[in-house]
């Protein structure tokens, strides 16, 4: 089995305004996501967070706290793998105006009574439960497939 050299980081956010959360629905799976993205050489994972966010968003987020840590490993039918670490983030404040268009996909305010109901990522349900939800920290493994479905997981 051929292993990926490079550990890929990415850094999200969860930004929540009373009872909503800002989400970006991305056109891949039609499955609603966190703003954010991958980090850069160098970068620390608190800076990564505020320009991914500010990129996709126009919003600067203030604050942010780290709530979760997981390890995503994508199993490929050649064998590969690819596997990164994904750091996300809750905040609460931010400054800015949200911007009209984000070339990632629609971004959208959404009521968090909605977010359990909502098309996303299967690995991003259990991180939504513990942010969100439970108001935990979570520290999770996730196998996923070629079409990034979750075919085994590790919480805390």
């Amino acid at each position: 089995m051929k292993r990926v050299d490079f550990l890929q980081r990415v850094t999200n956010c969860l930004l929540r305004d009373k009872d909503k959360v800002l989400l970006l629905k991305k056109p891949k799976h039609g499955w609603y996501a966190m703003p954010g993205g991958k980090m850069e050489p160098g970068e620390s994972i608190q800076e990564a967070v505020i320009r991914e966010f500010r990129e996709e968003t126009n919003l600067h987020i203030v604050d942010p706290a780290l709530y979760s840590v997981s390890t995503m490993v994508q199993h490929k039918e050649s064998g590969e793998k690819n596997e990164w670490m994904m750091f996300t983030f809750l905040c609460e404040k931010s400054k800015g105006n949200l911007t009209d268009f984000c070339r990632e996909g629609e971004l959208e305010w959404v009521e968090l009574s909605a977010i359990s109901t909502l098309p996303v990522a299967p690995s991003d349900r259990h991180i939504h439960d513990y942010v969100l939800q439970r108001k935990q920290s979570l520290y999770a493994s996730f196998e996923l497939d070629e079409n990034d479905q979750l075919i085994d997981y590790r919480l805390n």
